[in-house]
């Protein structure tokens, strides 16, 4: 009767596993015959709004079942969704389909820890159901469950209040209490959470006191008394044990022991107390920094794992690592780190193994957490089934990289090689041993290339493995051969290394005749270090061989290094050619500009006085493509000039147009552009300030006063001192400027514009650099290597903004940076580039985001890694193009029909000629035809040589 009593006055609706039953309103019942004609229309209003109610929740309900059945689709093709899943749970909750809702819990909890709301609502779902034994039965598997994914005070808490419902069963009220200090156990030790818990417990046993004691006015018999001072004790104890517990505002718990007892505290107490305020006042600093940090505050529980790590006290060292998880389930370094505490320090089995697995639950990505976990099942000797049941696992968890594929099976291989008793000729565990060297193999070379287009072990190191192990374990040299036969056709032939493992191996586990059968194959294959291979033949055959085998080896390798020298001289020549070319590549240049200043300074010495200043346009090429911009001359700004009149009916004639017959006046369009040409000063740089000049480029050419536009965004970075704009003789922008600062830093700090849209296009910022110095100088700001914590993203929407994207990948990490990838017109390419803070996030965002849907289109998600830029084979025999300067192609480049254009006295044979400074061009007849230098002409000669018929 009192246990009944207990549980009436502890056990809650919650508790018990029943709702609480609704209050019926006193309107709820009976009704009276009163119905007139207006309460008729009311009713007949009241069908028809609940007739479309019902319309309208049908259609709800059809959207909800089509996205039901869509979600299930989508993880029957990707298991490892984690929003999939979470969408579909909270559908099937909202549609109240409780046996798909389960099942659809079940495979979540089957692939990833659950969040502590998760399993708070399935809980809650299933408590609310449970009415007899059997159902709380599974209630409370379902805890314990829930309670081995993190550590959640509240779950605790929970599973407390729930088991207090039960207390009416045999052995309730001893059940509750286990499960109070199991759950003092795991979040007792809790700073800011651990409190509610010891108060709780402590109000449940009070509870039990007042039903132990006797009735008012009543004699207690000795029995009654017995326990009334047994759960006296209980309480004192409690009180006790949570004052020696740094715990927030323990204080207030000390005043209530006070308060409550009818005795003064203990002076044991006191100093457990005393003790545990200073520790209290010692953490009190990195609590407060967990309160201010934003999530998941990384940083803060690292520095606070730290500071207990020195403390050194085993419970609290693996209560903080569990709080960093709980907030950074995603982070593999803090698994790994719990992990190694784990099992080097606690070493007990089912809390080493539960982290473990939580571990790779989280991570699944991460090969090394797979690594540690079968290690420590083989350590803690856990079943062979199960340890080959997780390395299946790990195999379909989605690795990054084709060498984790070789990292995890190697460490299988290794557990498998362990188990094996070599004494004995034969076994089952050695005949699994092969199997599983095998099938790695045959897994690497199907699923692994398939993939990555590699098999990541490039060194074939399992299959080196596999020999090591035939050889010196197996005593099979013969298989151990044909192991490493394979292996010298995968391309592993021509490394000296390569040959001398297994030199090694024959040396030590072989015979003579095949050690010098390995290196006499060594001498004819090695490329990389061949002397090194032939000094190893030279000394077996010193030590071992006869006097045939030493001249046979001596020959052998003097032809060999013959070949090789040859090849190394051959090479260095080559070299020396491409640097040649390179050099006389970079002279052209210099030559061609230094021609086309002259030519321009020429062309301005012919202009005449300023009565003729309406003619100067059609005397300069460049003005003559302000009336017909589209034919542009195309032989080059190196030609020499000839006279005015002649150069004007020249020009015409070339280009397909008759002279005009009379002199037009000039336009009011080219006064302006005469004017606009005179008043532009030249633009000089000082290469002295490239350090703290930037050069802008890919500008809108229609960007108005450029120096007013720019400055602004410039000058954020610094003090400018000046904007150098670059116009056309016409007067028009070119689209690039020189932006100088005062300081090198600005400068530096400038370099972070670049891509930054400026009227609808991506402006180009890059450091000043003297081409004429660095000829192949380029700048490329992004890294072209391997980077795990940035994504590449192809197959997005071109109306996809960043913002948008952005959206869209914060859900699964901080991101850093985000790069919509444009071409030079600012117009997106559907790429983009994101990255996330650190590895495990951007390795869950592959995971969640790859094949996702946006705005219809599905996307790619993959570690960013571009392929390794190729630099194409200069040509050997083709120096003569090679040797063309770039000024013969025109203004334009090389045109479809620029060489039916030009007179034939220009055109370039077929058969090339002699090598002169510019090029390969025709030597005209003469006296003498030097094949290094062409003969200097005036204008008269060259305009004679022209018109010549």
């Amino acid at each position: 009767m009192e246990v009944e009593e207990t549980a009436a006055a502890l056990a809650g609706p919650a508790a018990r596993g029943r709702p609480e039953p609704e209050a019926q309103s006193e309107d709820s019942g009976g009704g009276g015959d009163g119905g007139d004609e207006d309460e008729d229309d009311d009713e007949e209003l009241g069908c028809s709004s609940a007739e479309d109610d019902d319309d309208d929740d049908d259609d709800e309900e059809k959207e909800n079942e089509a996205e039901i059945q869509r979600l299930e689709e989508q993880l029957s093709i990707n298991a490892f969704d984690y929003n999939c899943h979470v969408d579909l749970i909270k559908l099937l909750r909202q549609e109240g389909e409780l046996i798909k809702l389960r099942r659809a819990r079940q495979k979540m909890s089957e692939l990833f820890p659950l969040t502590e709301e998760i399993w708070l609502d399935w809980l809650k779902d299933e408590i609310k159901i449970a009415s007899d034994g059997s159902d709380r039965e599974k209630v409370y598997e379902l805890f314990e469950r829930a309670v081995k994914d993190y550590i959640c005070p509240e779950i605790w808490l929970e599973y407390a209040q729930y088991s207090i419902g039960g207390i009416g069963q045999e052995g309730g009220i001893e059940k509750v209490r286990s499960i109070f200090e199991r759950a003092l156990t795991a979040v007792g030790l809790h700073v800011t959470k651990g409190a509610a818990m010891w108060e709780a417990y402590r109000e449940f046993e009070n509870v039990i006191l007042k039903t132990t004691q006797p009735a008012p006015g009543s004699v207690p018999t000795p029995e009654q008394q017995q326990a009334l001072a047994v759960q006296l004790e209980r309480i004192h104890t409690l009180f006790r044990r949570q004052l020696g517990v740094p715990l927030l505002d323990m204080e207030a718990t000390y005043a209530e022991y006070e308060e409550w007892s009818d005795d003064p505290v203990p002076e044991a107490v006191m100093q457990s107390y005393k003790k545990a305020l200073q520790q209290m006042e010692r953490c009190k600093p990195y609590e407060e920094a967990l309160v201010v940090a934003e999530t998941p505050k990384l940083a803060e529980y690292q520095a606070y794992i730290d500071f207990e790590l020195k403390a050194g006290d085993p419970a609290r060292i693996q209560l903080i690592f569990e709080r960093a998880l709980a907030e950074n389930c995603l982070v593999p370094d803090l698994w790994a780190r719990y992990n190694q505490y784990l099992d080097r320090q606690l070493k007990m089995k089912d809390l080493v193994l539960s982290a473990h697995d939580r571990a790779v639950r989280n991570c699944p990505w991460t090969v090394g957490l797979w690594n540690r976990y079968l290690l420590a099942m083989e350590r803690h000797g856990v079943d062979h089934q199960i340890v080959s049941d997780n390395f299946e696992k790990a195999l379909n968890a989605g690795f990054i990289q084709a060498t984790d594929y070789v990292e995890i099976w190697q460490a299988y291989l290794d557990y498998l090689r362990r188990r094996v008793d070599f004494k004995q000729d034969s076994s089952k565990e050695l005949e699994e041993l092969r199997a599983a060297f095998a099938r790695a193999l045959e897994y690497l070379k199907q699923e692994v290339e398939e993939r990555f287009s590699e098999s990541g072990d490039p060194s074939c190191t399992i299959m080196q493995n596999w020999a090591r192990v035939e050889a010196r374990l197996c005593n099979n040299m013969q298989k151990a051969r044909e192991l490493w036969d394979s292996i010298m056709t995968k391309g592993n032939a021509k490394y000296a290394n390569m040959w001398l493992e297994y030199y090694n191996l024959e040396r030590a586990h072989g015979d003579t005749q095949h050690c010098r059968k390995a290196l006499h194959r060594a001498v004819q294959c090695t490329s990389d270090y061949p002397e090194h291979v032939c000094e190893v033949l030279l000394t077996l055959e010193r030590i071992e061989g006869t006097l045939e085998d030493w001249d046979s080896a001596v020959q052998k390798t003097e032809n060999r290094l013959a070949r090789v020298n040859e090849q190394r001289v051959k090479a260095a020549e080559k070299e020396a050619a491409l640097a040649q070319q390179e050099e006389e590549k970079t002279e052209q240049r210099k030559r061609a500009r230094a021609e086309k200043r002259a030519f321009k300074k020429m062309k301005k010495t012919k202009v005449g006085d300023k009565r003729k200043a309406d003619e100067d346009d059609d005397d300069e090429w460049g003005d003559e493509d302000e009336e017909q911009p589209s034919k542009r001359p195309r032989t080059g700004s190196s030609l020499p000039l000839v006279d005015e009149d002649k150069f004007t009916s020249l020009e015409l004639g070339l280009f397909g147009r008759s002279a005009p017959t009379e002199v037009e006046p000039p336009s009011k369009q080219k006064e302006k552009a005469a004017a606009i040409k005179k008043e532009l000063p030249k633009v000089f740089h000082d290469s002295k300030k490239d350090n703290i000049t930037v050069f802008v480029s890919n500008l809108p050419y229609s960007l108005g006063e450029p120096d007013v536009k720019l400055r602004p965004l410039f000058e954020t970075c610094g003090e400018v001192t000046e904007i150098r704009p670059i116009f056309s003789n016409r007067g028009d922008f070119r689209g690039y400027c020189y932006v100088e600062f005062k300081e090198e830093k600005a400068a530096l700090q400038a370099l972070g514009l670049d891509r930054k849209i400026v009227d609808g296009r991506p402006m180009f910022v890059s450091p000043c650099v003297d081409k004429n110095k660095n000829p192949d100088f380029k700048v490329f700001r992004y890294s072209t290597a391997l980077e795990k914590h940035k994504l590449f993203i192809s197959g997005l929407p071109f109306s996809c903004t960043k913002e948008e994207l952005e959206d869209i990948c914060k859900v699964h990490g901080l991101v850093k940076d985000l790069r919509l990838v444009t071409n030079r017109a600012g117009k997106p390419k559907g790429l983009a580039y994101v990255e996330y803070e650190n590895e495990a996030q951007a390795s869950q965002a592959v995971l969640k985001m790859d094949g996702m849907t946006i705005k219809e289109n599905v996307i790619k998600v993959a570690i960013s890694n571009p392929p390794q830029r190729k630099v194409p084979d200069r040509p050997e025999g083709r120096v003569t193009g090679a040797l063309v300067p770039r000024q013969v192609y025109g203004a334009r480049g090389k045109g479809r029909t620029q060489l039916s254009l030009l007179p034939r006295a220009l055109q370039r044979s077929n058969n090339p000629g002699p090598k002169t400074e510019n090029g390969t061009l025709q030597t005209p007849p003469g006296p003498s035809s030097t094949p290094t230098e062409a003969p200097k002409m005036s204008n008269a000669d060259f305009a004679k040589m022209l018109l010549k018929k």
